[in-house]
């Protein structure tokens, strides 16, 4: 299956799944914010450290300007594969299209090992 229009470069899947861990830490021991309304506003107030998006949302739309405006702010985002792996990682029993992490708590490092594998990824 191919890509949604939004994803702009492959995550690789270590990527990913530390994305899932990073969240999981940080809600137990730092801030994030669900969903893309929350997503975005942290974005828009430069509050979020690492982004971390959806691919399977459906319409697309929904989330296709997170990787816009995470540009525009130099913030760091990744893809995950699934919505329904992020709400567990969140505390959550729904799904989440979006979610952001504000203060990373214990998960600093982590997050600092998939800015600079999202680096790498993206620059070739």
């Amino acid at each position: 299956m191919s890509k949604p229009f939004f994803v702009k470069f492959e995550t690789p899947k270590e990527i990913s799944e530390a994305g899932y861990e990073a969240l999981r830490q940080a809600k137990q021991t730092g801030k994030v914010r669900k969903g893309t309304n929350e997503t975005t506003k942290a974005i828009e107030r430069n509050l979020a450290k690492l982004v971390i998006i959806a691919e399977d949302i459906e319409p697309p739309e929904v989330v296709a300007h997170l990787p816009i405006l995470c540009d525009e702010r130099s913030i760091p985002y990744i893809y995950v594969p699934t919505r329904s792996q992020m709400g567990p990682a969140l505390g959550i029993d729904l799904g989440a299209a979006a979610a952001c992490i504000i203060e990373p708590g214990e998960s600093e490092g982590l997050i600092e090992q998939i800015i600079t594998g999202i680096k790498k990824t993206r620059n070739g």
